[in-house]
């Protein structure tokens, strides 16, 4: 049997040269794609659209659940004024529901010292303003 490969002096066939790849490069996509990507999975209303539309473009399904996920917090607008209004909203809505954590607390502690009052108020018969009115 002769080799496809040309032998050596001593006779024994020769390796091939193996072919090394080089490392692969993450990918980036830029906003806009992104968008454009979503809005095309969102329109497709058959089944194995989306799929089609993922094999096209080679990409994962992960890929269309993280960016919705980044479009949902306002990621994918970017520095554009609608990016900055969410963000903006997002931090006033940390900032309302702290404070209502507060005034919560603030309330609950106001409802324990009125009800002492009012014990204290009927351990020595005295008469609250409410009562007398």
């Amino acid at each position: 049997m002769e080799s496809d490969y040309p032998s050596n002096t001593t006779g024994t066939a020769e390796v091939p040269p193996t072919e090394v790849v080089p490392k692969a490069k993450r990918r980036r996509f830029t906003a806009s794609y992104k968008m454009r990507i979503l809005d095309e999975a969102e329109l497709c209303s058959k089944p194995g659209e989306v799929g089609a539309l993922l094999r096209r473009e080679g990409l994962y399904s992960s890929h269309l659940a993280q960016w919705r996920k980044q479009r949902e917090y306002g990621a994918l607008y970017g520095s554009t004024q609608a990016g900055k209004e969410l963000l903006a909203k997002d931090e006033e809505i940390r900032r309302l529901r702290k404070a209502l954590g507060q005034s919560r607390q603030q309330l609950q502690k106001a409802e324990a010292i009125i009800e002492v009052q009012k014990k204290v108020c009927m351990l020595f018969g005295i008469s609250s303003e409410s009562e007398a009115g």
